[in-house]
């Protein structure tokens, strides 16, 4: 008999060990040292790509995104940037943080944190870390009160030097809580604690300020407590801790699988097999990865742990029949080839499958997450190859003598008689015996399942990536009771009207000005005065001039004539200037107290929201500037009632030791303003809900006055809401493009578009029961269960791959579903069984992580393969029980090209794959791919009825106890598979 493809690479691969073990080993080490020499040695490698890593989820998205540029870019207009938050809390003491020896250490450490600066690294000389001048603290903002009379204001440092005495101290709090935008941001409101801002260069400098801190803070004793926090700390230190905790977690995890393993088949040596080719697997996939150019992000850091125990699947399957069978033989290449001549469709398929499951996340529109699905693509596929090159290889290197008592007993047709082995037989019968019992239960747990997927909450957040006790979290969760909130939220608001040419400006400006002269009457010659002016306004169609240097040139000409002008006309002059004065601030918007009152309201709203916990912005620093030069009073904390008003506590606040703080605020054109939002939560389903909060004021209300606002976001916290929206939106489309895909490869492989349907079924009721549980217990949906989505994807079909080709294939030599169960329920199921235990059991050491992303990998990955196991096991033989006389049938209709149903529906779903994946590439939208795919179905299904009515669809094919011999069935299967 002619051996099929795996057979015939068992045998090469046994006749050539050596030559596949260096093919393998040359390989491994070529990409390792591409990847390595120019990241240990990038001078003398200059032209290989060295190690690059970036965990900044930030650039989850493109750096082209629409939302990443506009962030960039009000960080740069308004000269903003990310900080890290240290708060500093005293509980025991009756006055909290605001005594004399708590104050001086939250001086002592301010003044360590304006010298957190190093070298840049380049030719510039420039350094980076902490921005000094921004920074928020007691010592270094302003303490604003009136001067020794009203209409002056007085600006002084809030505490200059650590006081002396708790009357000093208490002085500092009294003065803080005065003003509004520091009271809950630099102190809280019962003064237990205190908040200082560090603003950094970078981001990416967060994990070493943060070190630093902790090094200093070290050395102070007393009762504070230090808390550092910030989505900037949390994001950047995540990262440090993933790659030490992915060095000590894979391992580990390898270990546990590999002590089962050995647990199961009692033999080191041959163990060590699998292990070796996991390693390899990583060691190329990684390379390559470094090699090519990509950095190592987030979610490829993850790729190891994904990668190693996909690489020992199918090598479980090979050393589970390797172990049954040898001892038939005790020759170990002839075992070994005729394992690899029926494994070798059922591992091929799994492992396309699980390729095409993780390829899929090549169309999700997050960078990172593509390079992840390609590359983890990769890493699967060369499990594969050298699962079924080196495994066979790798034994023939084993004596003989090492085997001698190695694999299960036989005795004739007896099967033995483990503890697995009788479970799996009860399995068996039960199976057959109630299937329809079975079946009830499972449509009841899928019932459940979906009423959970309905409640699954998509939710994510950089802090949660921690263990409730680790530090970050500690100091989120305790800041955030004390405090207006830690995470940084920004609101853009500019004029909404369109701003039009120059040319219009100035015609209107000419009206403008016409009209205020004609309404003048009590000023002589006033309408002769601004005609002059509205003449001289006049400007060419084509002119872009802006609008400021055109009242710039008119006040110069108006100010030169109240000097100049007969005395008759300076009246009507000084009346000219401060027309033009007004007309100025029709521009600056933000100087009209309608539009600060709109501001104030939009805030109420926002606390109200109950998740903002404090808002400043330009209305705040008006009114608190207002009230010092009205009288000091609360009752003057309030809006002045011109545009005057407002620009005169502007200059005032200019006078102040920060003056730069105002251009956080507003521009200086005064056209543009933002809002500064601290949450409480940096939750993104949080984020959305003020999102939607603003969305609805906006809408509701139609703005100040005559000025119509438009808003905007940005900021990390809004960051993290966008590009998780595209990841749960990607990897939907990318699962559903998937799953028809190995349906498609499905019916492929069984040639009927019903086994296609049933191979699906045990991966359809994995996923709903797992995701269907994250509902139920609440678990986020967050960026490790979207992943896990693609995982479940492909490990969840696998099982169900080898239990449908191992019952086809006993099928034929017994004829009936009856006297099938019993030889399928054993190696097969065993192999199953031993494979989802192995790697599923394996998995969950990851528990012990102190980073959540892992936890959940762990956790899920071992709930998907012992899931995916015991569905295949129960639901898929209750169906054929159920359904033997259409999944057996005894002509032709079986075959893909046969069966009418099966035709159409496998064309439906190419198509359906093409329409899911090009769509959203399609510039002619839904509609048009709508009826363009309704064309080609009636097309397809036309072709599909004519090729099932053909003569050879409808030939008998005989099966053993129905009319035809075991050879006639085999020559038939035989010339089914030559069929095209």
């Amino acid at each position: 008999m002619k051996n099929n493809p795996g057979g015939l690479i068992a045998r090469f691969c046994t006749r050539h060990p050596r030559a596949v073990t260096l093919l393998m080993v040359k390989l491994a080490l070529l990409l390792a040292l591409l990847a390595a020499l120019p990241t240990l040695w990038p001078e003398q490698f200059t032209g290989l790509a060295p190690l690059k890593v970036d965990t900044d989820p930030e650039n989850m998205l493109p750096k082209d995104a629409e939302v990443r540029v506009y962030h960039d870019r009000m960080k740069e207009t308004m000269s903003l940037n990310d900080m890290v938050v240290v708060g500093v809390v005293n509980e025991q003491d009756p006055d909290g943080v605001f005594n004399p020896d708590s104050l001086r250490r939250v001086y002592e450490l301010t003044e360590y944190a304006k010298g957190l600066r190093w070298p840049a690294g380049d030719a510039t000389n420039e350094t980076v870390g902490v921005v000094p001048i921004d920074i928020i603290a007691p010592s270094t903002v302003d303490n604003i009160e009136q001067g020794e009379q009203p209409g002056v204001v007085r600006f002084e440092w809030l505490m200059q030097e650590p006081p002396a005495t708790r009357e000093e101290a208490r002085a500092i709090r009294e003065r803080a809580q005065d003003i509004p935008f520091l009271n809950g941001t630099l102190l809280s409101s019962d003064g237990k604690a205190v908040a200082l801002y560090l603003p950094l260069t970078s981001k990416d400098m967060s994990s070493r300020v943060y070190d630093a801190l902790q090094e200093k803070i070290a050395t102070f004793d007393g009762p504070e407590q230090y808390h550092i926090t910030g989505l900037p700390v949390a994001e950047d230190v995540f990262g440090v801790e993933m790659f030490k905790q992915m060095a000590i977690s894979a391992p580990l995890a390898m270990l546990i699988i590999f002590l089962l393993m050995w647990f199961f088949f009692r033999k080191i040596t041959l163990i060590i097999s699998p292990m070796i080719v996991a390693v390899v697997c990583v060691i190329m996939t990684m390379g390559l990865l470094v090699a090519t150019g990509n950095t190592v992000h987030i979610m490829s850091s993850m790729i190891p742990v994904f990668i190693m125990p996909i690489a020992v699947l199918d090598a479980v399957h090979i050393l589970s029949e390797f172990f049954d069978r040898y001892q038939e033989t005790r020759d170990r290449e002839t075992t070994i080839t005729r394992v690899m001549d029926s494994l070798f469709v059922p591992m091929l398929y799994t492992s396309i499958t699980t390729a095409v499951g993780f390829g899929s996340l090549a169309l999700v529109p997050i960078p990172p997450v593509q390079v992840f699905g390609i590359f983890v693509s990769f890493g699967v596929l060369m499990a594969w190859l050298w699962t079924i090159t080196f495994i066979p290889a790798y034994i023939m290197f084993l004596k003989p003598s090492s085997l001698e008592n190695f694999g299960a007993v036989h005795h004739g047709e007896q099967e033995h008689q483990g503890a697995l082995s009788r479970v799996l037989r009860k399995t068996g019968r039960a199976t057959f015996r109630y299937a329809k019992p079975v079946l009830a239960g499972v449509v009841v747990l899928s019932a459940v399942a979906v009423y959970g997927i309905s409640q699954i909450r998509i939710n994510d957040n950089p802090i949660r990536w921690f263990n409730r006790a680790h530090p970050i979290r500690v100091a989120d969760r305790v800041l955030n009771e004390h405090f207006g909130g830690t995470y940084m939220a920004y609101l853009t608001l500019e004029p909404g009207e369109a701003a039009g040419t120059t040319a219009d400006y100035a015609a209107g400006l000419q009206e403008r000005l016409r009209e205020k002269g004609a309404s003048l009457k009590d000023i002589p010659q006033s309408e002769k005065v601004f005609e002059e002016l509205a003449r001289r306004a006049s400007v060419g169609p084509e002119a872009t001039q802006p609008r400021a240097q055109l009242l710039d040139r008119l006040e110069k000409h108006a100010d030169e004539q109240l000097f100049g002008a007969p005395e008759a006309q300076m009246e009507a002059w000084d009346a000219a200037l401060s027309f033009l004065a007004k007309e100025r601030g029709r521009d600056q918007v933000f100087k009209q107290p309608e539009v600060l009152a709109f501001i104030d309201r939009l805030k109420a709203h926002l606390l109200d929201t109950g998740i903002v916990g404090e808002v400043n912005s330009l209305s705040t620093i008006v009114k608190t500037v207002y009230r010092e030069l009205q009288s000091g009073r609360e009752e003057d904390y309030r809006l002045p009632d011109s545009s005057g008003g407002v620009a005169q506590t502007l200059l005032q606040y200019q006078n102040s030791h920060r003056p730069q703080d105002l251009w956080h605020f507003v521009t200086p054109d005064y056209r543009t303003s933002v809002l500064w939002l601290q949450l409480r939560s940096g939750d993104n389903r949080d984020m959305e809900k003020v999102v939607h909060a603003v969305d609805a004021f906006m809408k509701e209300h139609d703005g100040p006055g005559s000025v119509r606002l438009r808003h905007r976001w940005f900021g990390l916290t809004h960051i993290n809401v966008v590009w998780q929206d595209r990841m749960v939106s990607g990897m939907l489309q990318a699962f559903l493009g998937s799953f028809l895909i190995v349906f498609l490869m499905m019916t492929i492989l069984y040639r009927s578009a019903l086994w296609g349907l049933l191979s699906m079924v045990p991966l359809t009721v994995t996923i709903a029961l797992i995701y269907g549980a994250i509902g139920l217990i609440g678990k986020d949906y967050d960026m490790p269960v979207a992943v896990l989505s693609a995982l479940s994807l492909g490990l969840a079909v696998d099982y169900a791959i080898h239990f449908l080709s191992r019952s086809r294939a006993i099928y034929l030599e017994h004829g009936s579903w009856a006297d099938t169960a019993g030889p399928v329920f054993g190696e097969p199921a065993r192999a199953i069984t031993r494979n989802a235990i192995v790697i599923g059991v394996g998995f969950l050491p990851l528990l012990a992580a102190p980073l959540v992303p892992y936890k959940t990998v762990g956790v899920f990955i071992a709930a998907i393969l012992l899931t995916a196991g015991l569905a295949s096991l129960l639901i898929l033989p209750a169906l054929i029980t159920l359904l033997e006389r259409l999944l057996f049938p005894r002509t032709r209709k079986s075959m893909m090209a046969c069966h009418c149903g099966t035709c159409f529906v496998t064309s439906l779903a190419v198509l359906a794959v093409v329409v899911i994946n090009l769509a959203r590439f399609l510039k002619g939208g839904w509609t048009a791919t709508t009826w363009v795919s309704l064309v080609i179905v009636l097309i397809l299904a036309q072709a599909c009825y004519w090729i099932s009515r053909t003569e050879r669809c409808t030939e008998e094919v005989p099966v053993p106890g129905h009319g035809g011999t075991e050879d006639d069935l085999k020559q038939s299967a035989t010339n089914e598979e030559r069929e095209p």
